[in-house]
């Protein structure tokens, strides 16, 4: 990063992820830090920051021991977990704080059915789409689906194939919520949430909660794990949020994102070892491999099965499917997204063995069986690097 101090990531923590687990935000919260800190080998004591996306940092922090702290943020609708994370970066970049905690919780949301058994509002654009049954994100991201399909010479036989790419992915990871074998024929199989865009193109919600730990170079030397150095960050919105009238829905913020985030760094595309990129929904993972030039506009992206194959060390992977290493992302979530049609993203450049292997910080099931949040999504964006210590 240019500027400021040089920050690593020495620390993460997870709770303990599942569909309605009954645990409160507080619960998540909890868990996820106390695991956090245990890994970085720190105490309460040590933080002096905390930031988070679901659920109030000075309730947490109070709870948590983190007292006095010099600097909090709540940051409220955001691209996912990497908001909180760039906040953090750059808290202590700027020695706002020393050392920071970025959070995310996420609380599985009642059905569409059980809330509008509850009676919902129809007030501002709602008004518009709920009596034509426009009520959850499933809808608006077949529509870029469907103008994906129209623009390039991709096939629903494509999406399948990186479904099932997506829960090998999975099957590898003990902690995973969905890891049974996927086949082709099983997600040509599955039932249409809003056409061309299948169930197991969307997210599969649960409750779960993450802690990433940011701190100078200098206090990371110290420490129980080798750090891993934060190299670039991007944030980035080109749209509102009302995505059925994005000028161009094959082409959005992550274009704009990518670009900002390779000026900010020496490095390049090439220079990848792994691309952590978010898979709400699987047009949106092809998107992002568009913008960072794997695939040229309107081509074929065939999924990442047969790029995965050919050079494992280099296939695009997310966050949802893989515990990935933290040296090839520090953060990435699946479940709200900024007001402004925002992409996020920040770099790495190695990989670091001592860093456990884990997935982004909302420990999602994998992106091949998942089923839409009733929340209305943001976009969002985000592969996360970062240089290994040296």
């Amino acid at each position: 990063m240019t500027g400021g101090r040089r920050v690593a990531i020495v620390g993460v923590g997870y709770s303990d992820a599942g569909r309605r687990t009954g645990l409160s935000e507080r619960h998540h919260a909890a868990q996820a830090a106390r695991a956090a800190l245990a890994d970085a080998g720190l105490e309460s004591a040590d933080i002096d920051g905390l930031t988070t996306w679901g659920g109030n940092p000075i309730d947490f922090a109070h709870m948590l021991g983190f007292s006095p702290l010099r600097w909090h943020l709540d940051v409220g609708i955001s691209p996912a977990f990497i908001s909180p994370a760039i906040h953090a970066v750059h808290a202590v970049a700027s020695g706002q704080a020393d050392t920071v905690v970025a959070m995310r919780v996420i609380r599985q949301q009642p059905s569409q059915a059980n809330l509008w058994a509850g009676g919902t509002g129809m007030a501002f654009d709602a008004q518009f789409q709920h009596p034509f049954g426009d009520l959850m994100p499933a809808q608006w991201a077949g529509l870029l689906t469907n103008r994906y399909l129209h623009e390039s010479d991709a096939t629903e036989e494509d999406f399948a194939n990186f479904a099932v790419t997506q829960r090998g992915y999975a099957a590898k990871n003990p902690e995973a919520l969905m890891w049974e074998p996927l086949r082709v024929e099983d997600y040509l199989a599955a039932p249409y949430i809003s056409k061309p865009l299948r169930l197991l193109d969307c997210d599969y919600p649960c409750d779960s909660g993450a802690a990433v730990i940011f701190t100078t170079e200098q206090r990371a030397r110290d420490l129980r794990r080798k750090p891993v150095f934060v190299e670039a960050t991007a944030l980035s919105a080109t749209h509102d949020m009302t995505f059925e009238l994005l000028p161009d829905m094959v082409r959005t913020s992550p274009v704009h994102c990518l670009r900002e985030l390779w000026s900010n760094t020496d490095l390049t595309a090439a220079d990848l070892d792994c691309a952590q990129l978010y898979d709400g929904f699987s047009v949106i993972t092809l998107q992002w491999l568009e913008a960072r030039g794997s695939a040229s506009r309107g081509r074929r992206v065939r999924s990442s099965a047969a790029a995965a194959a050919a050079s494992p060390a280099r296939c695009p992977r997310t966050p949802t499917a893989v515990r990935a290493t933290w040296a090839a992302g520090t953060a990435r979530t699946s479940a709200s997204k900024p007001p402004g049609n925002c992409a996020a993203a920040s770099r790495a450049s190695a990989r670091s063995p001592t860093l456990r292997s884990r997935c982004g910080p909302t420990r999602s099931a994998p992106s091949a069986g998942r089923c839409c949040s009733p929340a209305r999504k943001r976009q969002v964006r985000r592969p996360v690097l970062a240089r290994r210590g040296r």
